[in-house]
């Protein structure tokens, strides 16, 4: 499912049109980005939880080369899914 198709998912079973639809996705998607930009996490109930997880500078090999060269550190979104996401996945 592309963002297109979930836009027209989320319109017809909300009966919101899709031009509204379309802005409230692009709008909770920058929150999301906002609140993890600033370190925050987002959680929503019985889907899951966006937060930031840190990788540390690391050692890594150039494939091309095989030198070794280091990796710096980052920042990176994660997302973890809640068990009733889980048990709508599995079953």
């Amino acid at each position: 499912m592309n963002k297109t198709e979930l836009i027209a998912a989320i319109a017809e079973r909300t009966q919101l049109s899709k031009a509204d639809t379309d802005k409230a996705l692009k709008a909770f998607i920058e929150v999301v980005g906002d609140e993890l930009g600033k370190g925050e996490k987002v959680q929503l109930a019985g889907f899951g939880t966006f937060e930031v997880s840190e990788r540390a500078e690391r050692q890594g090999i150039n494939p091309r080369t095989k030198e070794t060269i280091t990796i710096a550190a980052s920042k990176a979104p994660k997302f973890k899914a809640m068990k009733a996401l889980k048990d709508k996945v599995n079953n």
